[in-house]
């Protein structure tokens, strides 16, 4: 069975959820995640920069990350396991600023998202996992950000239920000291 590329527009501008296309045979399967060509005749602009994975732990959560210079959009794909991504829109113009969305990202299936500049990303995991990202900014680590994963003006109502409670949660003291999203604001009055 060969399926072939899908980009579906999310209610977040820019923020597009896409089915890449695979192929499945009696060897398994094929996977093409990312096509400069196909992208731009989809009218989507995205030119790798550099490739990164993580490898994560089930209960790990990945705070709310942006860089606020050189923005990174990224591509992201859960290769292994199974994460519950969010994404949150940052951009002080747009119709959707402070919202969120999630994505569940399953290796199996494959799926992935295009996070847009001006947009916080993180994700809980929820099966141990590998997730991709292709990144059209290389990695500053001096304009490296993010707000906190439990800030009450988002209210993302992330499923700790899947991982054994809050408990369980594994979370990096770099995540644990991030700002709120009222102290982003303040400081930097969005993007």
């Amino acid at each position: 069975m060969v399926q072939m590329f899908e980009f579906k527009q999310t209610p977040i501008d820019g923020l597009l959820e896409i089915s890449p296309f695979n192929a499945d045979d009696i060897r398994g399967s094929f996977t093409k995640d990312y096509s400069k060509e196909v992208f731009e005749q989809n009218g989507i602009m995205h030119d790798l920069a550099e490739v990164f994975y993580t490898t994560s732990h089930k209960g790990v959560i990945r705070a709310l990350h942006f860089q606020r210079e050189k923005q990174q959009p990224k591509l992201v794909r859960c290769i292994f396991g199974h994460v519950w991504d969010v994404v949150v829109d940052l951009r002080k113009d747009s119709p959707t600023f402070k919202k969120w969305l999630s994505f569940e990202l399953i290796g199996d299936r494959k799926k992935e998202i295009l996070v847009p500049a001006g947009c916080a990303h993180g994700y809980l995991v929820l099966e141990p996992s590998v997730v991709s990202y292709k990144c059209a900014e290389k990695f500053y680590g001096e304009f490296d950000d993010g707000i906190m994963w439990n800030d009450p003006e988002i209210g993302i109502e992330w499923p700790l239920n899947k991982i054994g409670g809050i408990e369980k949660l594994i979370i990096a003291e770099k995540d644990e000291n991030l700002q709120t999203l009222k102290s982003f604001v303040s400081n930097y009055g969005g993007f």
